[in-house]
């Protein structure tokens, strides 16, 4: 695996497999921060200062630390096994940047869905997303401090989740934990093709 600290920025030997997945949710959810934790390469993010023009049209009920948002998206790279690389590309919360998502879908396997507890709701959007576009998801539950917590049995009857949809919490602020929604993703991707799952 290389190292993320490492100065190459070139792909280890042995690595004949690459994996396009998308990081969605709704706005605050910490697409950026889970992208920024697992990549091994500097991310490229277009994270810029909140205006005074974009409060009064983005939601910021709950949200009032929020200073920054993605205006494009988020990229970054985690070589997951000895064969295969993730790139990863989050996409933008805000409803008005919603037309980026189906450019950002486009050559996808699959995606990752982050929830807030405490605004569920808000994720059914890329879930529909991610529906429409016939790609396997995972859902993950980010822990924020504060945020509801509820079993998993309720949060997939809220979700509408399918039985076959894997559901994981995960904390996007640790490498190890953000890890988690993806190495999930490549297991339920490589179920659905009869492929050995990853360990």
């Amino acid at each position: 695996m290389v190292s993320r600290s490492s100065e190459s920025h070139y792909l280890a030997p042995g690595i004949d497999q690459s994996v396009k997945i998308v990081v969605l949710g709704p706005f605050a959810v910490g697409k950026t921060t889970l992208v920024g934790a697992v990549s091994e390469i500097r991310p490229a993010s277009t994270e810029e200062r909140m205006t005074e023009a974009g409060k009064a049209v983005d939601t910021l009920r709950g949200l009032s630390d929020k200073t920054t948002t993605t205006v494009a998206l988020d990229f970054g790279r985690l070589t997951l096994t000895e064969d295969i690389v993730l790139y990863l590309f989050g996409g933008p919360g805000q409803p008005r940047f919603s037309f980026m998502i189906d450019e950002l879908i486009q050559g996808a396997l699959g995606g990752v869905v982050l929830v807030d507890t405490a605004r569920i709701t808000e994720s059914w959007d890329a879930m529909g997303r991610l529906e429409e576009a016939d790609l396997p998801y995972v859902v993950a539950v980010n822990t924020f401090h504060g945020s509801p917590r509820y079993s998993e049995a309720e949060l997939r009857q809220a979700l509408d989740l399918a039985p076959s949809t894997p559901l994981v919490e995960c904390d996007v602020r640790h490498r190890g934990s953000a890890k988690a929604p993806l190495i999930a993703l490549v297991s339920h991707l490589l179920s659905r093709t009869n492929l050995e799952p990853v360990s």
